[in-house]
């Protein structure tokens, strides 16, 4: 088996996370956030979709990390991306964390709206 090194060049990968709490880019953040290649913001769950609607050029995809489970997206909250032609993909908060740091290794337009576990 052949092993690589991660570069995330200067993007922002998430590090760890645990109950309340994310740690991005060796930085602890407490509650829901908004992370992207080019940095990290609050995120104030499904009634802050504003911030996700302003990545629409930046990004092709936003993960949304709706806690520990995997949960169905509030509808009005989906019309919103779907209207505006952004893809969203829900998922348990840890796989959004993995799957968030895998693309942006290969340099993808992502982003991660995350709640806590």
């Amino acid at each position: 088996m052949r092993l690589n090194e991660v570069n995330y060049d200067d993007s922002k990968p998430v590090d760890g996370y645990g109950p309340g709490f994310f740690r991005i880019d060796g930085q602890v953040h407490e509650g829901g956030v908004l992370v992207t290649h080019s940095g990290v913001a609050p995120w104030g769950g499904y009634a802050d979709a504003d911030a996700l609607l302003a990545l629409k050029d930046a990004v092709d995809v936003i993960f949304i990390g709706t806690g520990a489970e995997i949960a169905h997206l509030p509808a009005d909250f989906r019309t919103l991306f779907d209207e505006a032609g952004i893809g969203v993909e829900p998922m348990a908060s840890p796989a959004a964390c993995r799957t968030y740091n895998v693309l942006l290794s290969e340099g993808r337009r992502i982003a991660a709206a995350l709640l806590p576990v």
